[in-house]
């Protein structure tokens, strides 16, 4: 799997990346208040004091390109700090969990700025991007919680994570809780009911699989 953070190939040295990250920073805590768009790189340029035109040349593709971005650097910073924290060690269910609260917890920005960016990729003409970055962030879970999946499951699985990952964002977007704790309670009642699902999808595969057994036998 690919976690190349564009607009440059991770594999070509960047030397606008300090410059870059500033930016993008400075256009998340603008998004809080004007949203993802040009008056934020606007005001986010003269606040770094950027020459006229600096913040196009860094991402021509405008705002969209910045958030691409800010989501893909997320990803990375939570396979980061989930390679960091060990998690290889702990349960499947244990290692999903820690992938979605770092990720929410630690690399999803000010709340407000999140909930804009939310919005802004519910547009209809956003649609594609929206799925694309929800893929990576999924996929990239998977990834460092040690998946290696080919067949059917590998879709599967993201799909699945995609819908836990999304239903607790919505949640956290608006908890008010300490410490966020009523969005992690809420986690693990969604996994609870994933690993619900399975199991009961593991019964119906052995019954199936029993009664063409016998049928077979017949």
């Amino acid at each position: 799997m690919s976690l190349e953070i564009s607009p440059n190939s991770a594999s070509v040295p960047d030397p606008d990346a300090a410059l870059r990250d500033r930016l993008v920073d400075a256009v998340a805590a603008e998004a809080a208040f004007e949203g993802w768009t040009r008056t934020a790189i606007a005001a986010a340029a003269r606040q770094l004091e950027l020459p006229v035109g600096e913040a196009d040349r860094l991402f021509p593709g405008g705002a969209m390109q910045i958030l691409s971005f800010a989501s893909e650097r997320a990803d990375l910073r939570t396979v980061e700090d989930m390679e960091k924290e060990g998690i290889a060690n702990l349960k499947i269910r244990d290692r999903i969990k820690s992938a979605v609260r770092i990720r929410l917890e630690r690399h999803s920005g000010e709340r407000e700025a999140a909930r804009r960016a939310l919005a802004t990729l519910s547009l209809p003409f956003n649609g594609g991007l929206a799925l694309k970055l929800l893929y990576r962030t999924v996929d990239a879970m998977w990834y460092a919680a040690g998946d290696t999946s080919t067949d059917f499951n590998f879709y599967t699985k993201r799909a699945t994570l995609a819908g836990v990952y999304s239903a607790t964002l919505l949640y956290w977007l608006s908890d008010r809780s300490p410490g966020s704790e009523a969005s992690w309670a809420f986690l693990d009642r969604r996994i609870d009911d994933v690993m619900r699902i399975e199991k009961l999808k593991s019964r119906v595969r052995s019954w199936t699989g029993g009664t063409t057994l016998r049928a077979a036998r017949r």
